[in-house]
C-alpha cells in the first residue's frame, strides 16, 4: 500500500476510535486526537498535530450541539459569555503554544492527559440549580464567574490544541450551579468556538493537514455513530466504562509525557 493511502486510512481509524470513544463515554476522546495524529498517523510535528486536531474537534463538537440543541439541553446565554470569554483565553493560548518548543509541547500534554484521566475517576457532579438563568438580577453575580473561569478554561484549549470539554464541564458548573446535562449540553458552544479559534489561528501559520483533517473527521462520524450506540446497550455500565476509558488515557498521558521528557533531553 502507498504510504500516502497507509496515512489516510489511519487517519479515518484514528478518527473513528476518538468518535467511538466520545459516543462511548460521552466524553474525553478529543484528547486523543493529538498524540493518535502525531504517533499513529505520521504528522510530522506536534504543532501540526495539534492545529489538524483542533479542526477535527470543533467540526465534531458542532454536529453534537445539534442534537443537544435539539434536546433544549443548552443554556445559551450561560454559554454564549463562558465562550466569548474563552475565545480571548483561546487567542492567547494558541500564540503561546506555537512558540513552546515542540517537544516540551507534548511532555505537558501528556501531564495534563494524567489530569484529565485522574479527574474522570473522581467522576462528574452536577449542581443543584436547573432554573439558573443569565438575567440582570443575576448578572452581577454570574457575568465574573463565567468570564474568569471562561478565560482560564479556553486558555488551556488553545496552548494544547484540545476542545477542552472535560474542563468546561466542570467550569461551568462551578460558575453556575447548572445540573450536569445543561453543562454537558452547554460546553460544546465553547469545545466548538475554542476549536474553531485554536484551528483558525494555526491555520494561518500553516499548521493544519487540511486533508488529514478531512480524513479524522470521516472516521469520527463514524465512530461516534458506534460509540453511541454501544453506550445505550451499556447504559447500566456507564461507571465501568469510565473507569476503563480513564485508565486509557492515563496510560497515554505517561507515554506522551515520557515521549516528550526523553526528546527533550536528548536534544538538550
Amino acid at each position: 500500500m502507498e504510504p500516502a493511502l497507509l496515512q489516510d486510512g489511519l487517519a479515518v481509524a484514528s478518527g473513528a476510535a476518538v468518535g467511538f470513544s466520545l459516543g462511548l463515554v460521552g466524553g474525553g476522546g478529543s484528547i486523543l486526537a493529538v498524540p493518535l495524529l502525531f504517533y499513529v498517523v505520521g504528522i510530522g510535528s506536534p504543532h501540526l498535530a495539534i492545529g489538524t486536531s483542533s479542526v477535527a474537534v470543533a467540526a465534531s463538537a458542532a454536529l453534537s450541539l445539534i442534537g443537544h440543541a435539539r434536546a433544549r439541553t443548552v443554556k445559551w446565554p450561560c454559554a454564549a459569555i463562558f465562550a466569548a470569554a474563552g475565545v480571548i483565553g483561546a487567542v492567547a493560548g494558541a500564540a503561546l503554544g506555537k512558540a513552546v518548543d515542540g517537544n516540551a509541547l507534548l511532555a505537558l500534554f501528556g501531564l495534563l492527559m494524567i489530569g484529565v484521566g485522574l479527574a474522570m475517576l473522581r467522576g462528574r457532579r452536577g449542581g443543584d440549580a436547573p432554573d439558573v438563568r443569565l438575567t440582570r438580577q443575576t448578572a452581577p453575580r454570574l457575568l465574573p464567574l463565567l468570564g474568569a473561569t471562561g478565560l482560564a478554561v479556553g486558555f488551556a484549549s488553545g496552548f494544547f490544541g484540545i476542545g477542552g470539554g472535560f474542563l468546561i464541564v466542570p467550569g461551568l458548573v462551578v460558575a453556575t450551579a447548572m445540573p450536569i446535562v445543561n453543562a454537558i449540553g452547554s460546553s460544546l458552544v465553547s469545545v466548538t468556538a475554542f476549536g474553531a479559534t485554536t484551528a483558525a489561528s494555526y491555520a494561518a501559520s500553516g499548521l493544519v493537514d487540511w486533508p488529514t483533517a478531512g480524513f479524522f473527521i470521516v472516521g469520527g462520524a463514524l465512530g461516534s455513530l458506534s460509540g453511541t450506540g454501544l453506550a445505550r446497550q451499556l447504559a447500566d455500565r456507564g461507571r465501568i466504562l469510565t473507569l476503563i476509558f480513564a485508565s486509557i488515557v492515563i496510560g497515554a498521558g505517561l507515554y506522551v509525557a515520557l515521549k516528550g521528557f526523553s526528546a527533550g533531553l536528548v536534544r538538550s
